[in-house]
């Protein structure tokens, strides 16, 4: 869908729509309203947005994805389990100021920033959700959020490479008939993660080459005044 985006959804051609949803065509959205989602994304202040996914989905990714049933939107997660821990200090992706790439929903100023980040030649957009708060038009950790009360389900239908079902059924044939099954799948995953490569070695070049480049969420030091005298 990155690739469509890119092509025919130019900030200028879209300008007249107030918000775009670029979502996956695996979510169910019989728990989503439109119009309640886009009153709630608007009276918190929301520039980049996605509803939550509900526990029970196929596949969930990030744990700041899930449904709270009990909020209604929420902007960051605190959770100490797993690789990835998120502390009341964390200021950043995916613990805060982090929507996936499955459901994202941009406001009209924020999408004109979001286009710029994504690339013409790479297909499937990894890295790409890590970035998208520096398109928030302010603090990430406050303009982007997960709207808990208008949920949707991730199904999970992979249309690279075919479905986890058609999957199984290929590794059962395989098995019956003792040959080798080829998952198509490796093969792109093998191909997202060199697209993720590229695109992290482009935003890098692309800073250094910015002399007037100031991250605005590098977290500096308290000024040491003992810093300029030299050591002995």
């Amino acid at each position: 869908k990155w690739w469509f985006a890119k092509r025919f959804l130019h900030p200028d051609i879209v300008s007249t729509y107030d918000y775009i949803f670029l979502w996956d065509e695996d979510l169910g959205v019989e728990n989503f309203n439109p119009q309640r989602y886009l009153d709630i994304v608007k009276s918190e202040g929301l520039e980049i947005s996605q509803p939550a996914l509900d526990p029970n989905s196929t596949e969930i990714h990030h744990r700041i994805t899930i449904r709270k049933r009990t909020k209604m939107f929420h902007r960051r997660i605190y959770d100490t389990r797993g690789s990835t821990k998120c502390y009341g200090s964390s200021m950043g992706p995916p613990c805060t100021g982090f929507v996936e790439g499955m459901a994202p929903v941009f406001s009209r100023s924020a999408w004109r920033c979001a286009w710029h980040l994504i690339q013409n030649d790479l297909v499937h957009g990894w890295g790409l959700d890590m970035k998208l708060g520096y398109c928030a038009q302010g603090d990430r950790t406050e303009k982007v959020g997960v709207v808990d009360s208008e949920y949707v389900v991730h199904q999970g239908i992979q249309t690279l490479g075919g479905s986890s079902a058609d999957k199984a059924r290929k590794a059962e044939d395989a098995l019956k008939n003792h040959s080798r099954s080829i998952d198509t799948r490796v093969e792109i995953r093998r191909q997202s993660t060199h697209e993720l490569k590229i695109f992290k070695d482009r935003w890098k070049k692309a800073v250094f080459k910015d002399p007037n480049w100031v991250d605005p969420y590098v977290q500096r030091s308290w000024f040491n005044p003992f810093s300029f005298f030299r050591r002995t």
